[in-house]
């Protein structure tokens, strides 16, 4: 066995842990998680007024 047969042999096993990363991100098990972390960014409970503090003006 010479260096390119290594190589061979490491870009299939890169490749197919790529593949099973990505069969794993999209399954539909993750589904609800992506989802519920998607609308946590629009479901904030500060109103925006709060978030400026008392006595800063808005120019």
């Amino acid at each position: 066995m010479d260096i390119n047969d290594l190589r061979s042999i490491i870009t299939v096993l890169v490749f197919l842990a790529f593949v099973g990363i990505v069969w794993w991100a999209y399954s539909d098990r993750r589904k609800d998680a992506y989802d519920k972390a998607a609308r946590s960014v629009l479901e904030d409970d500060t109103p925006p007024s709060a978030e400026r503090g008392a006595g800063q003006t808005n120019h």
